[in-house]
Parts: structure tokens; C-alpha cells; sequence
């Protein structure tokens, strides 16, 4: 496994490159992060953290970018949920308040969350009492795909969302815990030049919901993972005090 201080570089290069969208080189990492090591020596461990496979350098530039397995890395051992800003809970609050029933949630929801995120945000619950198991779903924000920039597939990757069946999918593995599934991982092949925040929602000890958010590998996932567990709180109370 590689040093602490090359996982701090790696740190450094995943947020320089959703900040940027641009392949980082040393020189940025040293102006940028307090690291208190020499361009040159970021060079070396750069080397190194590319020798592992956790980043990559595009043919056209002298930087690096991560790989999937970066931001694997990067989300199991460096990632921390930054908290919500007080202006923050208190837009949630104000959005999801205006909310007179369950689908009216589940549709604000899903816009709120695509609008934190910048992603596209997907929502659902199943149908309390249906004796086929059938789900509502909330849909918002494939617009931002397309704004996205990162040379990825669209086509594909909107062709698989309008399939009602492959967006439920998406939630299947959802639980009370942020799961974050990333570029290859994902389990269809269109979607995998994406990644997928989710996490689950409801009545404790009976099955709920759950939502997430889908944007490209190049994701805030520190500030979507925050984002969707707020939402999934303040859904998971509204079916509280309305059962």
C-alpha cells in the first residue's frame, strides 16, 4: 500500500482535478497544498503513485489525472464527509418543509439533490401495501450530463438512464450507509464511465427507500456523499412524523 505522504498527494490531485478539470502537475500541488515537500519531490512520488495505477497521464498533457482505482482510493481512505454549511440545512429544510405528501418529496428531492450536486439525482420508495413490490421514482438533473465536459459517452449513458428498470437498479444495493460505486465498477457497462453516490432511507427495521447521484468519475463525491445523506435524514423524518 503506499505511504501516507503519497495518499496525501493523491489527495491533492483528485481535488485539484474536479476543482480544475485539468491534468495536475507538481508545480500545482506545491502552490496549492501545504505539504511542505519540493515539486521535485512530488514528481517522484507522482512516479510511484502511477507505477501503482492510481493515476494516469493523458496523452495530450504533462499532468496526471486519477484513475478509477485512485478514486477508490481516495473515497475508502480519504474522504471525509465535509458538513453542511447552516445555509445549506436550512435550504433543505425550507425546499423539502413545502412537501404535502410522499410523492411531492420524492420529486423535490430529486431536484434539490441534482441542484446541490451538479449530478444527475434519482429517488424512489416503494409503494407501501403493492403486492407486486412496484416503486415511484424521481428522476432530475440529466441535463448536467450533458455539461459535464469530460469527452464521456453521453449518448449511451442517457439511453441507460430512460430505462425505468436500469435506474432502479442503480438503487439495489443501497443501505443506511453512503456507498459510493465508481467508473468500472458499476455494473453496466454504459454507466461505466460514471460514478454513483447512493444511500438508503425509511422506517427503522422495515424496507424503505433510498436515492443517490450520477455524474462522471470527476465528481465532488466528499460534498455529494454529505449531500445525499442529508437528504436521505430529512426524507427518512418526513416518513416518520407522517406514518
Amino acid at each position: 500500500m503506499t505511504s501516507d505522504r503519497r495518499l496525501e498527494i493523491l489527495r491533492a490531485i483528485v481535488e485539484e482535478y474536479v476543482s480544475t478539470q485539468e491534468p495536475v502537475g507538481s508545480k500545482a500541488i506545491a502552490e496549492n497544498h501545504s505539504l511542505g515537500i519540493s515539486p521535485a519531490t512530488i514528481r517522484n512520488e507522482m512516479a510511484v503513485l502511477e507505477e501503482e495505477g492510481l493515476i494516469a497521464q493523458p496523452h495530450t498533457s504533462a499532468g496526471r489525472i486519477p484513475t478509477d482505482r485512485g478514486y477508490r482510493i481516495f473515497v475508502d481512505k480519504l474522504a471525509t464527509v465535509k458538513p453542511l454549511s447552516s445555509a445549506e440545512r436550512r435550504a433543505i429544510e425550507t425546499f423539502l418543509d413545502g412537501s404535502y405528501d410522499l410523492d411531492e418529496m420524492l420529486k423535490r428531492s430529486a431536484k434539490l439533490l441534482s441542484d446541490i450536486t451538479k449530478q444527475v439525482a434519482v429517488v424512489k420508495y416503494p409503494i407501501i401495501g403493492d403486492s407486486q413490490g412496484r416503486e415511484k421514482m424521481a428522476i432530475s438533473g440529466t441535463a448536467h450530463l450533458a455539461r459535464s465536459g469530460d469527452g464521456t459517452d453521453l449518448s449511451s449513458i442517457l439511453e441507460a438512464l430512460e430505462e425505468q428498470v436500469v435506474l432502479l437498479r442503480l438503487l439495489d444495493d443501497a443501505n443506511p450507509t453512503v456507498n459510493v460505486t465508481i467508473g468500472s465498477e458499476q455494473k453496466d457497462a454504459h454507466l461505466q464511465t460514471t460514478s454513483l453516490v447512493t444511500v438508503g432511507y425509511g422506517l427503522e427495521n422495515s424496507h424503505g427507500g433510498a436515492l443517490g447521484v450520477l455524474g462522471p468519475t470527476r465528481m465532488d463525491y466528499a460534498g455529494s456523499m454529505s449531500a445525499v445523506s442529508a437528504v436521505a435524514r430529512y426524507i427518512g423524518r418526513f416518513i416518520t412524523e407522517s406514518s
